[in-house]
């Protein structure tokens, strides 16, 4: 692995890790599209900076991205107080104008200027190896690097030193309001965070993998885990994972870096939104299946039971005739017929199903309940 690729890789681990923090409380406060309007909305931040300073590394270009993120929140809120949309249709009304607004002052008054909206929608994580950090003669790696890790330093020691706060905020904020804890402010707090997150990470790998990062390993950590702590750790496992193995796919298929590990965060919620041992679709199916079997082996020790009273009522406890007076298909009755036998709660006798003493002890307590 030559050291360009390791810079690369470097840099996407820190941008997922960081993205997928705030992320986090995003995707539990159902605000997942609002990472994609920051996201989008901080450009007229940048744009207006631009024009203030006269230069694309002014650090002024974080600040005004970081307030147009928190304006777009302001406007989005304000829309949906009305109570005339509701938050989504809120959003889709406050990010599309701010963002045409930058993309007509960009192409009007900054033609001829490296700020396109291709750059920060894409990025190009290929060409972060280039531009490099020298001072005093000495190379101390690439810049992206450091303004990635600043950024993931940042939402670590928010989330830390604010772990508790945010946690009541997010589940409760009305206790959290009764507290003292001011939940508003830790609102916008995470917001302004959330626009940092967003242009801090543009040069590198643009706003479309950021918004990836932001969401998918989040969403995935979600289905895997009910504690906050876990969730946390999984979210930024599953970024450095899809960051990792998204490079070496775009190595393999020569594809775009970016693309290929947006692609994997994708891949890495659809494993687990089939296979999370909680909330997964197969563990919803088999505790689906669980539960219609133990319903069926339930409603087989009450008929059992019920029908033991006469030699007439016995014939319908035959094996064959079972599944016309349950209504089952004779696939089905032939499985329950057989689960039941292995569990101990009936056995054959003369082509008649007869209740052992733990069916016996199921059905009457079924029949008491």
């Amino acid at each position: 692995m030559s050291q360009p690729q390791l810079e690369i890789q470097l840099i996407a681990a820190a941008v997922a890790i960081a993205c997928s923090l705030p992320g986090v409380f995003l995707v539990l406060r159902r605000m997942a599209m609002m990472s994609d309007a920051i996201s989008h909305t901080v450009l007229l931040g940048i744009v207006i900076a631009f024009f203030i300073t006269k230069s694309l590394t002014s650090p002024l270009l974080l600040v005004g991205a970081a307030l147009m993120g928190v304006v777009t929140v302001s406007f989005v809120e304000l829309l949906h107080r009305t109570q005339l949309v509701r938050e989504d249709a809120a959003i889709g009304l406050v990010f599309p104008a701010i963002f045409s607004i930058a993309v007509i002052l960009i192409s009007r008054f900054a033609g001829d200027v490296h700020l396109d909206t291709d750059a920060v929608l894409l990025g190009e994580l290929a060409f972060t190896p280039f531009n490099r950090l020298k001072l005093f003669g000495l190379d101390f790696g690439p810049e992206a690097l450091y303004t990635t890790g600043g950024i993931l330093v940042l939402n670590l020691l928010f989330v830390v030193l604010l772990y508790k706060e945010l946690k009541l905020a997010t589940f409760d904020p009305a206790l959290a309001a009764a507290l003292g804890f001011v939940p508003g402010v830790l609102h916008y707090a995470l917001m302004t965070l959330v626009s940092l997150t967003a242009v801090g990470s543009f040069d590198a790998v643009g706003s479309v993998l950021v918004v990836a990062f932001m969401i998918a390993p989040p969403a995935a950590a979600y289905l895997m885990t009910d504690r906050l702590s876990r969730m946390l750790i999984y979210a930024a496992a599953i970024g450095v994972f899809s960051a990792i193995s998204g490079y070496w796919v775009a190595h393999v298929l020569d594809a775009s870096i970016a693309g290929s590990m947006a692609t994997m965060t994708g891949v890495s919620f659809l494993v687990a939104y089939l296979f999370a041992p909680g909330r997964g679709l197969i563990a919803q199916a088999r505790r689906r299946r669980e539960q219609r079997v133990e319903f069926a082996l339930t409603m087989l020790t009450m008929h059992i039971a019920h029908h033991t009273a006469t030699q007439e009522a016995e014939q319908e406890n035959e094996v064959v005739r079972l599944n016309e007076h349950l209504k089952w298909s004779p696939r089905f009755s032939a499985e329950i017929v057989g689960i039941a036998e292995r569990s101990g709660l009936v056995r054959q006798q003369h082509g008649l199903l007869v209740l052992t003493e733990t069916g016996l002890k199921r059905a009457q307590q079924e029949f008491t309940a």
